[in-house]
């Protein structure tokens, strides 16, 4: 299934995204759906915060090159999972950085228990950012899911938001199979104008209202950028993609 997506190359490189801010992306995966698995494109993020020290969210994989790179950087502080289905390269990135504290998004050290998967949580996350990246990264818990529930971000240095599956924007020139195109396309996650996919919306029925206190944070932080862990992110307009991509709100 890793074959119908063509991945986001270089990988395993850091790419800076703006005012100490970078991505790297790593290789295609597959997530079990039901009877299938479908394939996603993963992309990591990387903040020098003030004092100097990492912040890494939803990690990829940990190729040499890549750790050279952020090592490079600086001294890796934070390791933080987005949301319970974003921690499998968590416990490689901790190894080699056993100084990190490794926070823990809801639902998450349950998640990683019922795979077999062992991390090392030190922290949970909540909707206060904590002292140790207060003013430079803000954050909320996007609630509302019967499935999972995101802590989204906001790096007020470059006007950042950090999404994980609250937004995909699958390119539809990166998908090999036209089926799987006219997939995203009816789920609502093709490119450009990508959101969270129909299944996921669906899993806020009954619990829709818990969803339009975060949502307030997040237009309220007036991001210029959004960086998306699948697909194409969005370098302008983050306001205005807010405003479209979450009109189910």
């Amino acid at each position: 299934m890793t074959g119908l997506l063509e991945p986001y190359r270089p990988l395993h490189v850091l790419k800076p995204f703006g005012p100490g801010i970078w991505i790297a992306d790593g290789g295609v995966i597959s997530m079990r759906y039901g009877p299938t698995a479908l394939p996603f494109t993963t992309r990591m993020v990387v903040i020098r915060l003030p004092g100097g020290g990492l912040w890494l969210w939803s990690p990829v994989e940990a190729a040499p090159g890549l750790v050279a790179e952020v090592s490079a950087l600086g001294e890796v502080a934070y390791i933080v999972s987005p949301n319970a289905i974003h921690y499998a390269h968590i416990p490689a990135w901790a190894a080699l950085f056993p100084a990190a504290r490794v926070w823990a998004s809801p639902g998450v050290r349950e998640r990683a228990a019922s795979q077999g998967i062992e991390v090392d949580f030190t922290d949970d996350l909540g909707d206060a950012a904590p002292p140790d990246w207060a003013g430079a990264i803000d954050q909320v818990v996007f609630r509302g899911s019967q499935l999972i529930e995101e802590v989204v971000f906001f790096h007020r240095g470059s006007r950042t938001l950090v999404l994980a599956d609250l937004i995909e924007n699958f390119a539809p020139e990166r998908v090999r199979s036209p089926l799987f195109r006219r997939l995203l396309r009816v789920s609502g996650a093709l490119a450009p104008r990508g959101r969270l996919p129909l299944d996921l919306r669906l899993s806020y029925l009954g619990r829709h209202a818990r969803a339009p206190r975060a949502l307030a944070v997040m237009k309220a932080w007036a991001p210029e950028h959004i960086v998306v862990a699948h697909g194409d992110c969005f370098e302008s307009g983050g306001v205005a993609e807010l405003e479209r991509a979450f009109a189910w709100v």
